[in-house]
C-alpha cells in the first residue's frame, strides 16, 4: 500500500525554528533535523540559521557528499504544501539589469574606437617630439 505524503504549510514550518524543533526545507521536502543538530559536521549553528525556511540554495552551495544526501533522507517528515510551493520560487536576480540592445553597439565599438584613436594620436605626437 503506497504511503500517503504529509504536507506542511510554510506557516507550520516557520514555527519550527528553535533548538527543540528544527525543521528545514530542501527541494520542497520538509526535514526535521532536531536530532541531528549536534552531529552536523558544519556545526549546529548552520542548521539553526536555516531553521523554519527553505535551505535548498545553501545546501546546494555547500556541495554535500552523496553520503550526506543519503543520510538526509532519514529526516524527511513530509513535503511543502502544493499551495505554498510557488512562494518558495525565487524571483530572477533583481541585481541583474537588462541593457538596452541599441546602446550596446555604442559601448562596445565607438568608445573603444575613439580611445584607440586618441592613444594613437598621443603616441604620434610623442614620437614627433623625439625627432
Amino acid at each position: 500500500m503506497p504511503e500517503t505524503v504529509r504536507y506542511y504549510t510554510l506557516e507550520e514550518i516557520r514555527k519550527h525554528n528553535h533548538s527543540k524543533s528544527t525543521w528545514i526545507i530542501l527541494h520542497n521536502r520538509v526535514y526535521d533535523v532536531s536530532r541531528f543538530l549536534e552531529e552536523h559536521p558544519g556545526g549546529e549553528e548552520v542548521l539553526r540559521e536555516q531553521a523554519g525556511r527553505d535551505a535548498t540554495e545553501t545546501f546546494e552551495d555547500i556541495g554535500h557528499s552523496t553520503d550526506a544526501r543519503n543520510m538526509s533522507k532519514s529526516y524527511i517528515i513530509g513535503e511543502v504544501h502544493p499551495d505554498d510551493v510557488p512562494k518558495l520560487q525565487k524571483p530572477l536576480n533583481p541585481d541583474v539589469s537588462i541593457v538596452d540592445s541599441n546602446s550596446s553597439w555604442w559601448t562596445n565599438w565607438i568608445i573603444p574606437g575613439i580611445s584607440a584613436i586618441i592613444v594613437a594620436l598621443m603616441y604620434h605626437l610623442y614620437m614627433a617630439q623625439d625627432v
